[in-house]
């Protein structure tokens, strides 16, 4: 038995969490689910973006499944995830991007998966004002953090029987920075001569993508190069609405979509649950549950290739709920 603490969320959060969790039981994986609160409805109940009690179950359970979350207007807080991220050293961001038949996408061939750094870089947040007429951000790239992001970037690859790691970087002008990350990454790169490792300068590396992704695989990034590079990849597989992620430290992760909460669309019953459903395959795969896992994404991705039973955003007309157990259905 797993105790996952979930986190409904924002606006079309508690819709497709739902969904997700009919979906999961439909499975035979027995999940208790601990439920808690996070962002606006926790702030406007608790007067707090991330309750204590949420910290604390995130920390025992060791897994989260969580919605999207709305950060309200003048908090302090940047980011409720960002604040997440750092709270447990989640320094890891994988987002997986492939095309599924059904989905209108320019491509038909994408499977990548950006594997973003997550705690450093100019996400860090050190900024301040240089007078009345400037500003200064600063960049901070360190030879741990680069490393670990790498290692387990390689350590993916292998595992999930990819060929190559792609650094990308930006160090032919910030050799100091970037270039530290690069170097680093060719060193660990050493370690896996079985994975076959190159590097590409980011500006390249998206034309790159737009042209011809089916030469890439894995890629590792810095921060603010994977949260760019990361979406430039779910457009290349249909959106946001396609877009399962993950973060991940060393004993806690946390597994939701990557797209926003949507409030205009919350109570209607009407929102695509694909990629929080697709989360939770991230979700049983890191718990080992590899059967399950497959069951779930081969039923989404067969409801999403007929068509017959998908929202509106996918071409069709059915509700999340009614999704959720079309996706059911073929697991049956």
């Amino acid at each position: 038995m797993y105790q996952i603490t979930l986190i409904p969320g924002d606006g079309i959060g508690p819709e497709i969490s739902a969904a997700t969790k009919e979906v999961l039981a439909a499975t035979g994986v027995d999940i208790r689910w601990e439920e808690k609160l996070a962002g606006e409805v926790a702030y406007s109940k608790f007067g707090r973006l991330l309750p204590e009690d949420t910290l604390l179950s995130i920390r025992k359970n060791k897994i989260a499944l969580k919605g999207p979350l709305t950060t309200p207007v003048g908090t302090g807080f940047r980011s409720v995830n960002v604040a997440l991220r750092k709270e447990f050293d989640l320094y890891i961001n994988l987002r997986p991007a492939r095309t599924y038949r059904g989905v209108k996408s320019r491509y038909d061939n994408v499977d990548l998966v950006v594997v973003r750094e997550n705690t450093e870089d100019l996400y860090a947040g050190i900024e301040h004002m240089v007078g009345e007429d400037a500003a200064e951000s600063i960049k901070i790239i360190t030879r741990k953090g680069s490393e670990r992001i790498v290692r387990f970037a390689f350590e993916y690859a292998v595992r999930e029987g990819r060929k190559k790691v792609t650094a990308v970087h930006k160090a032919n002008i910030m050799k100091c920075t970037d270039g530290l990350f690069l170097n680093t990454a060719r060193r660990v790169a050493e370690e896996f001569p079985q994975i076959e490792f190159e590097d590409r300068i980011v500006d390249n590396m998206c034309m790159q993508l737009v042209q011809k992704p089916e030469l890439y695989d894995v890629m590792v990034l810095p921060n603010l190069y994977g949260d760019i590079v990361s979406d430039l990849c779910a457009g290349l597989v249909g959106g946001l609405g396609m877009a399962p992620g993950a973060n991940i430290g060393k004993d806690i992760a946390i597994f939701e979509p990557v797209h926003g909460s949507a409030p205009k669309h919350a109570g209607q019953n009407k929102a695509n649950p694909s990629a929080m459903i697709f989360s939770a395959v991230m979700m049983l795969r890191h718990l080992g549950e590899m059967e399950a896992s497959a069951k779930v994404e081969n039923a989404l991705a067969e409801v999403i290739s007929e068509g017959c039973a998908v929202t509106y955003d996918l071409g069709g007309a059915s509700s999340t709920s009614e999704m959720a157990m079309a996706v059911i259905d073929k697991m049956r």
